[in-house]
């Protein structure tokens, strides 16, 4: 089996752990080393996986293990992946054995699919990807670096997310549309029109904010 560390040891970090639960009772796949985290995580809720805190993230230098990022924050991401490319780690690429990943489907490194997701044909994704629980991706997508859907969201056919964007719980995007790098669409919104980097788009139809350049997605 591979060495797997979770980097991340709040909610998402433990909703991967569950990830890696499933795949290994499908096929034993990750010998899990533990958790990495700067912070001061749960001790006992780690406890209930059987996995411990290893100390923080800069560890994972030290460590011939791969690794996946259980951590929300795409910019947060992109500056761990950067770094753990710099030490010449590896990440793994996760997929819940209840999602439903298509044969035409290229999933980035690093990339995660939670149970219940969707993702038909033709999709590409970027790297560290993160398709949330229910959440459904049509045909001929492009998800960009560090993207991530909440949990049910909804990207219709031929939709690019850009690098960075986050799309909420329940949103929708329109097929054939462009959501911009390091955009955030809120939950629930429904974009039926292209959205530039780095706004916060909301309501039904969502109308969105003027970017906010110093984000750092352009």
């Amino acid at each position: 089996m591979d060495a797997l560390v979770i980097v991340g040891a709040g909610g998402h970090g433990r909703e991967l752990l569950e990830v890696v639960e499933a795949v290994n009772e499908v096929e034993p796949t990750y010998d899990i080393l533990g958790v990495l985290d700067d912070g001061e995580p749960d001790l006992d809720l780690l406890a209930t996986y059987g996995v411990r805190h290893l100390g923080p993230v800069s560890l994972l230098a030290e460590l011939d293990a791969r690794y996946v990022l259980g951590i929300g924050s795409p910019y947060a991401r992109r500056a761990i992946d950067r770094a753990a490319t710099g030490w010449g780690r590896v990440p793994a690429t996760l997929v819940h054995p209840a999602a439903m990943v298509g044969r035409r489907v290229t999933l980035g490194p690093g990339s995660v699919v939670c149970g219940f997701a969707s993702i038909t044909s033709n999709v590409l994704t970027g790297r560290h990807a993160h398709v949330n629980i229910a959440a459904t991706v049509g045909h001929d997508c492009r998800l960009g670096d560090y993207t991530t859907l909440a949990p049910g969201a909804r990207i219709s056919g031929a939709a690019v997310i850009g690098d960075g964007a986050t799309i909420g719980s329940g949103a929708v995007v329109r097929q054939g549309l462009t959501v911009g790098a390091g955009a955030v669409v809120g939950a629930g919104a429904v974009v039926i029109r292209e959205l530039p980097a780095e706004v916060m788009a909301v309501g039904v139809p969502a109308h969105h904010r003027p970017p906010v350049p110093q984000l750092g997605w352009y």
